[in-house]
């Protein structure tokens, strides 16, 4: 989906020789290269730009043992819960956002077939930033007092060579693979993110391996014409894989919106295990992928959930010859 006339796809041809080899390859393709089984996973996005549909695919790979590191664990893990993909959570929060609990996350954990690492949001995220900037480990405040301290081992503390006060410290985290999705993005990964920003640029910055998801391949000069977007540098990414509707049913700001219904009709289909196997046969096994999932949808609802345009004050940046 296209929502400004500039934004067209970029010749191969003339991309490449401007700014480096194209990464563009399938989901399928940048999942089977990327993501092994056992790998430390971090899907970003917070609220909006959720990638589900690199999640699905990951089931449809059949890929095991995986450490599913997140902030907010919400629908995308509780579905690779459910499809046996996890064998460890890391997170900050776990739940169906204003709805109730994620049920095959929680009767995994209860049957201690999961295991689980809890922090705090800002923990998560500190986390992620001492390991963008090869650090061993990131001081935070917010766990003094915490029961979480006595339920995680790996929340430590160290005596300040400043105040000589003891404070609480995260270890670093550099998951093998993080999987992002963008608004926007040129051929070679250049990836631009606006409307709220969660922990994308450093779960990027940290990983080892980069799959880029988008919205829509854009140009290198609509990249340049607005750099100021650009939360993910291209040196950082592996694969750039275009999927409208990659997010759904999270939202994707000026593209679609969140789809709450969905996040309704899923606490139903958790709480019956035989509902949810039967969902994810339908639904992820039972498609090739985004493009045919989406079409299993009412139009009605599809078309519900695109906004209209709603434009920001144009920028001068300006030009020094």
């Amino acid at each position: 989906m296209t929502t400004n006339s500039v934004m067209t796809n970029p010749s191969s041809e003339t991309e490449a020789s401007r700014c480096g080899p194209s990464k563009v390859m399938s989901m399928t393709e940048a999942i089977s290269k990327y993501v092994r089984d056992g790998d430390l996973l971090y899907l970003a996005g917070f609220t909006h730009l959720i990638p589900f549909a690199a999640a699905h695919e990951i089931i449809r790979q059949g890929k095991k043992d995986l450490v599913l590191a997140r902030a907010t664990p919400d629908l995308i893990y509780d579905q690779m819960i459910a499809a046996g993909c996890a064998r460890k959570v890391i997170f900050s929060w776990a739940g169906n956002p204003g709805v109730g609990p994620l049920r095959a996350f929680r009767k995994k954990v209860e049957a201690g077939e999961l295991e689980i690492e809890e922090y705090t949001h800002f923990g998560t995220v500190a986390r992620l930033m001492a390991g963008a900037g090869g650090l061993p480990f990131f001081p935070l405040k917010t766990n003094t007092g915490s029961d979480l301290v006595k339920k995680n081992p790996s929340i430590k503390s160290v005596v300040c060579p400043y105040t000589g006060r003891e404070i609480s410290v995260v270890p670093a985290l550099n998951p093998d693979v993080a999987v992002i999705h963008v608004q926007r993005a040129d051929a070679t990964g250049n990836g631009q993110i606006w409307g709220i920003v969660g922990e994308q640029r450093e779960a990027a910055f940290a990983s080892k391996r980069v799959i880029l998801t988008t919205e829509e391949i854009v140009s290198e000069d609509v990249i340049r014409s607005d750099p100021a977007r650009t939360l993910i540098p291209g040196f950082l990414v592996s694969a750039v894989v275009e999927e409208p509707w990659g997010a759904h049913p999270s939202y994707a700001q000026g593209y679609y919106d969140r789809d709450n219904q969905f996040y309704l009709e899923w606490e139903a289909i958790s709480k019956d295990e035989a509902r949810l196997d039967e969902w994810l046969r339908e639904w992820v096994f039972g498609v090739k992928g985004r493009r045919e999932y989406m079409s299993k949808f009412e139009s009605s609802r599809v078309l519900s959930l695109i906004p209209k345009s709603q434009y920001s004050a144009p920028v001068d940046y300006g030009i020094y010859l």
